[in-house]
C-alpha cells in the first residue's frame, strides 16, 4: 500500500460527518461545501443483505476477474434485494429531507463492483447541465436537472487502499473554476493539468481533494455539481461494493427519447403495490441510446 498509507482521514475546518438526527446540519454542510457523510444509516444486517444484492444484480455469474470493474445501471430493477433499501424508513426519511417533499420518484440507481487491483478512475461531475446542445446519451438526458446527485453506500467501506471515493470540497458552486494548475475540459465535466493534453485527470494530487473514510453503514452525500473520483487502486484482497438509489421530486417530469427496456417494464410489473408510489414518472435508462449527431 505504498503511497496510500500516508493518506489519513482529513481534519477539515468544518464538520462534515453527522448523525442521523443532525440532518439539518448535514444539509448546511452540503450546501456550503458540496458533500457530507451521514453516519450509521444502515444496520449491519441490511449492509450484508445489500452486499449480496449488489453481487447478484451486477455480477450474477461471478465472472469478474482481478483488476476489473462493472457498473449495473438501473440497479433497482435487479429485484427485491435492491428494493429493500426503499423499504427502509430511515433511508427514505433522508431522501424526503434532501429533496424537500414526500412526493418522490425513483430517478436513478446503480451498483458498482471494483475487484482487487482495479485501477483508479478519472475526476468528473455527474451533472450534464453545462451543455445546451442536444443530449448525446441517456446519462446526458437524465443528469441535466438540479435534483440532488450522489447518495452512495460503500458497503465494504471507503478508504484509499480499498479504492475509496474522493470529492473536491466547494466544487459544487455555479461557475466553479478548476483547481490551481488545472483547466476544465471543454465540456466542464472534468479537468486536466494545464501543461497536458485535454483528458479527464486521474490522480490524487488535486488541490481541495478530500478522501472519504466511511464505514459500511454510512451514507455519502454530494451535490449534483460536485466533482468526485475513485482516486485509488483497490489494493486490498476484497471486492469493493457500492450502491445508490436517488430520487427526484415527482413534479419534475422527464421526457425521455427511449422506450423503457424490458427489464424496466418487468420491474414496474413486479414491484409491490406499496412501493409503486415511487415509480410515477420513472424513466429507467437505455445505456445504448445515442442522440443524433446532426
Amino acid at each position: 500500500m505504498e503511497g496510500y498509507s500516508q493518506i489519513q482521514k482529513p481534519k477539515l475546518a468544518y464538520t462534515y460527518e453527522f448523525q442521523f438526527d443532525q440532518l439539518g446540519l448535514m444539509s448546511e454542510c452540503l450546501d456550503a461545501h458540496g458533500f457530507a457523510i451521514i453516519k450509521d444509516v444502515l444496520p449491519d444486517s441490511l449492509v450484508d443483505s445489500l452486499k449480496q444484492a449488489v453481487l447478484d444484480g451486477t455480477d450474477p455469474e461471478r465472472e469478474l476477474k482481478p483488476g476489473q470493474s462493472r457498473t449495473r445501471h438501473a440497479w433497482i430493477e435487479s429485484g427485491p434485494g435492491a428494493w429493500q433499501l426503499v423499504e427502509y424508513e430511515p433511508f427514505m426519511r433522508i431522501h424526503r429531507h434532501i429533496v424537500g417533499t414526500d412526493r418522490l420518484t425513483i430517478h436513478r440507481s446503480a451498483a458498482i463492483i471494483r475487484m482487487p487491483g482495479n485501477p483508479p478512475g478519472a475526476w468528473h461531475t455527474d451533472w450534464c447541465g453545462f451543455s445546451t446542445e442536444p443530449p448525446k446519451n441517456s446519462g446526458d438526458v437524465l443528469n441535466r436537472g438540479l435534483w440532488p446527485s450522489g447518495k452512495w453506500f460503500y458497503l465494504t467501506g471507503s478508504r484509499p487502499e480499498h479504492g475509496g471515493l474522493c470529492v473536491i470540497e466547494d466544487s459544487h458552486v455555479e461557475n466553479w473554476e478548476a483547481p490551481d494548475g488545472f483547466n476544465l475540459t471543454a465540456d466542464k465535466r472534468s479537468f486536466h493539468k494545464t501543461d497536458e493534453a485535454e483528458k479527464p485527470y486521474v490522480g490524487f494530487d488535486v488541490p481541495g481533494a478530500v478522501p472519504l473514510f466511511t464505514e459500511p453503514g454510512d451514507m455519502i452525500v454530494f451535490a449534483h455539481r460536485t466533482y468526485h473520483a475513485a482516486c485509488f487502486t483497490n489494493r486490498t484482497d476484497e471486492a469493493r461494493l457500492s450502491c445508490a438509489i436517488g430520487f427526484r421530486d415527482r413534479r419534475h417530469s422527464i421526457e425521455v427519447p427511449w422506450e423503457i427496456p424490458e427489464a424496466g417494464k418487468q420491474f414496474l410489473a413486479d414491484l409491490p403495490p406499496h412501493l409503486q408510489q415511487y415509480t410515477n414518472g420513472y424513466t429507467s435508462i437505455d445505456t445504448e441510446w445515442r442522440g443524433s449527431s446532426d
